[in-house]
């Protein structure tokens, strides 16, 4: 991405808006291991990067791919863990990096177990570097 000054009136904009805590209407709940969680859908985080950004204000990058574990069973199902590093970098130059983990269990495929894992690991990733702007 070229980099590109954002204008003294995109800043104070940007800077008051992330000063601001997210609204009811973003946020999500469900059932977790101790509890409710709460949370946001990674295509919130997206469309809220677009608003506050621009749509070509920012992008993203996957730096690093790790496969933590894969285990198949005796039944020939998949369990696997992912982590993904990943670096969004506003029109300015500024970025963030985070890690996101996915996983996958009792796939009945290898494939479908990657893409599983993945993706929920650069979702996972992505809503974590958002989070630090």
């Amino acid at each position: 991405m070229k980099q590109e000054p954002f204008t003294p009136t995109e800043q104070e904009i940007i800077s008051n808006v992330l000063k601001r805590s997210l609204g009811p209407e973003w946020i999500n709940q469900r059932s977790g291991p101790s509890g409710r969680l709460t949370y946001i859908e990674g295509k919130t985080a997206i469309n809220l990067a677009n608003e506050i950004f621009g749509f070509n204000g920012w992008c993203s990058e996957i730096k690093d791919t790790t496969v933590d574990f894969v285990d198949v069973t005796s039944e020939g199902r998949t369990n696997i863990g992912v982590s993904v590093t990943i670096k969004i970098t506003l029109k300015d130059g500024t970025f963030h990096e985070d890690i996101g983990y996915g996983s996958s269990e009792n796939a009945k495929t290898k494939a479908s177990a990657y893409e599983k894992a993945r993706k929920q690991a650069v979702t996972d990733a992505t809503k974590r570097a958002l989070r630090s702007f």
